[in-house]
């Protein structure tokens, strides 16, 4: 099930309870912002919150992405990896100057979820 709605949601948020865990937030944004990003992760964290964010940066070469066909499937399950993510969070933290397709989808799935969605820069907001 992709959508944690209803029951799910419901189980997700009281296991969180019992195990007594911190508000979780999820970094979203263009892999440009990847050092906007570890600061805004510093920041949060040092709030007391769970951080989860981008963990590859396609945009920065490496081995594992370096034949086109593979970044290219690897690209599909960072997304998919990344929506996990958005369900697991509490709440989402946009970062950068600047929204770009996949970035926009994150904010629409975000808020289909009913997960709150902050901005760095409120001004890039879709919605707003």
């Amino acid at each position: 099930m992709h959508l944690i709605r209803g029951v799910g949601a419901q189980k997700l948020a009281d296991a969180k309870r019992q195990l007594s865990l911190p508000q979780i937030v999820v970094i979203c944004g263009s892999t440009r912002f990847m050092a906007e990003m570890n600061e805004a992760d510093l920041r949060e964290t040092g709030d007391g919150k769970i951080v989860v964010k981008p963990g590859c940066d396609l945009k920065s070469p490496h081995a594992l992405w370096s034949d086109p066909g593979e970044a290219e499937a690897l690209k599909a399950r960072l997304d998919d990896l990344h929506r996990a993510k958005i369900r697991l969070a509490d709440e989402v933290l946009v970062v950068g100057d600047y929204i770009g397709d996949s970035t926009r989808a994150e904010i629409a799935y975000a808020r289909s979820l009913g997960r709150p969605v902050r901005f760095t820069h409120p001004e890039v907001d879709p919605d707003a």
